[in-house]
């Protein structure tokens, strides 16, 4: 019933930005929390960056001063402005949403987007 579409994704060279974008669609009632997380191979999916409906924010360590986590809630959007990147940053972005239906609240994942920072 939830769909959630990541788009931003692609290749850039060190110390550049992008900008990551997520849209939620379906019988969404409410959305609560959303956020970005990544994953590389031969290691677990990790929190990048959590923002609540309220507006507390969540960062990993290691993305602090440099990415930068918003919201609009009116388009069910969430997006994730990377700065200085680094090549460490490569990953397969995924966008996370707690979701209220109506019979209960879930948590989605979208389909990811790649980011490569390479020169």
């Amino acid at each position: 019933q939830v769909q959630l579409v990541e788009s931003g994704g692609g290749l850039v060279q060190p110390g550049g930005s992008v900008r990551l974008s997520c849209v939620a669609s379906g019988s969404i009632v409410r959305i609560g929390a959303m956020g970005w997380y990544r994953q590389v191979p031969g290691k677990e999916r990790e929190l990048v960056a959590r923002r609540d409906s309220g507006g507390s924010t969540n960062y990993a360590d290691s993305v602090k001063g440099r990415f930068t986590i918003s919201r609009d809630n009116a388009k069910n959007t969430a997006y994730l402005q990377m700065n200085s990147l680094k090549p460490e940053d490569t990953a397969v972005y995924y966008c996370n949403a707690q979701i209220f239906l109506g019979t209960g609240w879930s948590y989605y994942w979208g389909q990811g987007t790649q980011v490569t920072v390479s020169s």
